[in-house]
């Protein structure tokens, strides 16, 4: 027997949904030539599943891209690429590594997160492709600088991000014209939470990588954050690697991706979890959120999604 508070959740969850479709079909019937940002993220996997559900029985009308910074788990990928081959999806990789063999990124030293690299090659792959829309799975909860951004969210000539002029956006109407070179980042499910995520991904019974769910790993304490022990992330040496019971609530790049610790081996734990913490997603977890220098403001002026 569904409870009230069961049906409230469910309708607010069609509610989310809904609201995706149409932001996805409205860019479909908009732009020329969009993309769909999949990395194999918790995140990214909600929004091909809508995707499928927005244009079935047709295949997606666009590609899928990711952005490879090189230093990704290994899971993240292989889960990636199961996905695509399942869904028989057109997926565009591009890979930092090759922005560095080319110039373009340059980085401090080798061990440098490649993370904010990810904007140059993104903007690469917009140039060379000639993408006018780009769809992504940010979210307003994940951190204070995605807030300030509309769902559709202008970028100029060279890809930066000004929150002053952005357009507004009421009543679902989106003005989504540009000149050439100019693009869209959208975002069809910024007014989703974490915790939304976690819901949908429950009620669709959407499969993830395993390192969403706890699992034991060897990780060593730095900044008050737990950091996977890697051939990226070496311990220094007053850090003493331990072994704990960790699950990701968010992935990317390694050597700035730090897991929790949890005993959730569930989304129903997860959930449950999640509703707990006065922990923001990005803040809890990213190594390269910690100072202002790296902040995602900046980042996202500079290009970033």
């Amino acid at each position: 027997m569904k409870t009230k508070a069961t049906v409230e959740s469910t309708e607010h969850l069609e509610f989310l949904e809904n609201e995706s479709i149409f932001i996805m079909r409205e860019v479909a019937a908009t732009s020329k030539n969009p993309v769909l940002l999949f990395s194999g993220g918790k995140d990214s996997v909600v929004m091909l599943r809508i995707a499928q559900k927005a244009f079935a029985p047709m295949p997606l009308p666009f590609p899928l891209l990711h952005i490879d910074t090189g230093h990704n788990f290994s899971e993240v990928l292989a889960f990636r690429d199961e996905k695509v081959t399942e869904i028989n999806a057109n997926l565009i990789i591009r890979k930092v590594e090759d922005s560095i063999k080319r110039g373009t990124v340059k980085l401090k030293h080798q061990m440098q997160s490649r993370n904010a690299a990810q904007s140059i090659t993104l903007l690469e792959a917009i140039e060379e492709f000639e993408f006018d829309a780009l769809l992504g799975g940010a979210r307003r909860d994940e951190e204070k600088a995605r807030a300030k951004e509309r769902i559709f969210s202008f970028r100029n000539e060279f890809g930066h991000w000004d929150p002053k002029s952005q357009r507004p956006e009421l009543w679902d109407l989106f003005n989504t014209r540009h000149q050439k070179d100019e693009h869209m980042r959208v975002f069809p499910i910024s007014n989703w939470t974490e915790l939304d995520i976690w819901k949908y991904i429950q009620f669709e019974n959407l499969k993830l990588p395993n390192i969403y769910f706890a699992h034991p790993r060897k990780v060593f304490y730095r900044k008050n954050l737990l950091v996977p022990l890697t051939s990226y992330t070496p311990p220094e040496k007053n850090e003493k690697v331990i072994e704990k019971m960790v699950r990701f609530r968010t992935v990317g790049d390694i050597t700035c991706t730090c897991p929790i610790e949890s005993l959730a081996t569930s989304p129903r734990e997860i959930i449950s979890e999640t509703a707990a913490s006065d922990l923001s997603e990005r803040g809890a977890t990213r190594l390269d959120d910690q100072t202002e220098e790296a902040s995602m403001e900046k980042r996202k002026k500079e290009g970033y999604f």
